[in-house]
């Protein structure tokens, strides 16, 4: 699952920076989550140490009661551009001093590598399989590493345009497992779709 609406009334890219909380429409959509989950066989709910995750894995934990685990690997990617603007027109890619950071859009040369990004989220998505073996698990991560994911396990390149990304605020990116094969990959928007160009990712 994607975190809900972060309150960001500066429009910055936060990245891991501490203090950014679930907006009130964030919190909306988490609790709409757990009530859309309610009734599947959850028994490992787990997050990003990042305080948007914890508190949108909160509702779903109460909802199954059940603590909410944490798992570091579930937090989002390291970004050079973290703590400021990104925008088109008036933010920091606007900038030549910036550009140097842009060199290689592939691996990608401002931030954490993609294929770290989609073995440390296997990893975690695999940790949380064994602990809710039998059973249903709901992992709660950011827009990037979770379209990372997707695309490593589909098979297609990790280097994307972010604007076509399928990863709404409040989404549910879903790994079917039998045993330990993968065997489909589901998607559906429980809180609406967003746009996401849109800040509060």
């Amino acid at each position: 699952m994607r975190h809900g609406e972060v309150h960001n009334p500066e429009g910055i890219l936060y990245g891991r920076l501490p203090g950014y909380r679930l907006s009130d429409r964030g919190e909306q959509q988490a609790k709409l989550v757990a009530e859309f989950l309610a009734g599947r066989d959850v028994v490992h709910v787990v997050a990003s140490p990042l305080q948007r995750a914890q508190q949108t894995a909160e509702p779903i934990g109460a909802t199954f009661q059940t603590d909410v685990a944490t798992d570091e690997r579930l937090i989002e990617s390291e970004n050079r551009f973290e703590g400021l603007k990104v925008s088109v027109g008036d933010g920091a890619l606007s900038s030549p001093k910036h550009w140097p950071k842009l060199w290689n859009p592939l691996r990608p040369s401002w931030g954490e590598p993609y294929l770290q990004i989609a073995h440390r989220m296997l990893g975690a998505a695999h940790r949380a399989r064994a602990a809710a073996a039998g059973h249903e698990a709901v992992c709660v991560s950011h827009q990037l590493p979770i379209w990372t994911l997707r695309r490593f396990l589909e098979g297609k390149p990790m280097w994307h345009d972010p604007r076509r990304r399928q990863c709404s605020l409040a989404s549910l990116t879903s790994l079917v497992f039998r045993g330990e094969e993968l065997v489909r990959i589901a998607y559906v928007e429980p809180a609406g779709a967003t746009d996401p160009k849109v800040t509060g990712a």
